[in-house]
């Protein structure tokens, strides 16, 4: 005997009330439908968004070598020109000048001690003869290669020293790399030793 439109309405109600009821079990999170030993719902865990690493990076910003130094920006670029202008000096000279004027512009750059060896150095009795016979001019020019070391209070810079030398004999332009080291802090410095690289000096 087939059923009456009223209990196909009814019939078909209690389907789409079962089937609703499946689909919010499986799709709803298992934490809602599970239950503690004393039938409470346990506490839903907070959901955690990574961050992206390219993210960070750029709400951070750069990071700057400077952080991990004894020293700034502006403290490495003095100590670095003051090395530079001392080699400058270094390398300029002139056979009509004794040792008092050839060491005149290191002494704004450089230690007292450091400035009299180098004029002992400059008057010894054969490189004068040497740059007065030959009429010997030279500028120096000069170019930082590398950091060496470097300390709270000190840096060694790695610089190359190229010479226009003029003479009797003509042109030249030889090379030397020197280890120069310059003390003090800030963005005041002055150097306190030089050496040939190849020698050391740390």
């Amino acid at each position: 005997m087939d059923a009456s439109p009223a209990a196909r309405r009814v019939a078909f109600a209690v389907i789409v009330c079962a089937f609703a009821a499946l689909g919010t079990y499986l799709l709803v999170p298992r934490f809602h439908h599970a239950r503690t030993p004393e039938g409470k719902p346990p506490a839903a865990s907070p959901r955690l968004t990574p961050v992206p690493a390219q993210s960070a990076v750029r709400a951070a910003g750069p990071p700057s070598i400077y952080q991990w130094l004894p020293f700034t920006q502006a403290g490495l670029t003095a100590a670095a020109g003051t090395a530079v202008r001392f080699c400058d000096a270094y390398g300029t000279y002139s056979y009509t000048e004794d040792g008092a004027a050839y060491v005149a512009p290191l002494q704004a750059v450089a230690s007292a001690q450091l400035v009299g060896r180098i004029e002992a150095a400059y008057e010894a009795p054969g490189l004068a003869a040497t740059r007065h016979g030959e009429k010997q001019v030279s500028v120096g020019t000069a170019t930082i290669t590398s950091i060496r070391a470097f300390g709270p209070g000190s840096l060694t810079f790695v610089v190359l020293v190229v010479d226009q030398i003029t003479s009797a004999g003509g042109r030249s332009q030889p090379s030397t790399t020197y280890a120069v080291t310059v003390t003090g802090s800030g963005t005041t410095w002055q150097v306190s030793d030089v050496e040939l690289a190849s020698a050391g000096n740390s």
